[in-house]
């Protein structure tokens, strides 16, 4: 079955850097577009960024835009997640996603791992 497992979060001060890994497994990782989300307390669920299969291309929401980097190794099947300079409104949790299937995508969600970022 699809499994997705997040990992890398932790407690970290503003300007700092974590890096997320989302191990993958259960389908044909390199075949898919894949993408990080995340939720604040008391939020909805945002984008944070996504990649396409190759890794050739990849889009960010304005608000972490120049100081994360998502990449991907499909050799590996894991998604990654570089996060430099890092600001308390960073706060969340953070899940790797993919939607599989066609020509209906179902989405399938790790568990999550949270990042904490204090003052």
């Amino acid at each position: 079955q699809v499994q997705l497992v997040e990992s890398g979060g932790g407690l970290v001060q503003p300007g700092g850097s974590l890096r997320l890994s989302c191990a993958a497994s259960g389908f044909t990782f390199s075949s898919y577009r894949m993408n990080w989300y995340r939720q604040a307390p008391g939020k909805e669920r945002e984008l944070v960024a996504g990649i396409t299969s190759t890794g050739s291309s990849a889009n960010y929401a304005d608000s972490v835009k120049d100081r994360f980097t998502i990449s991907r190794d499909n050799a590996k099947n894991t998604l990654y997640l570089q996060m430099n300079s890092l600001k308390p409104e960073d706060t969340a949790v953070y899940y790797c996603n993919a939607r599989l299937g066609y020509p209906t995508s179902v989405p399938y969600w790790g568990k999550g791992t949270l990042v904490t970022v204090f003052s």
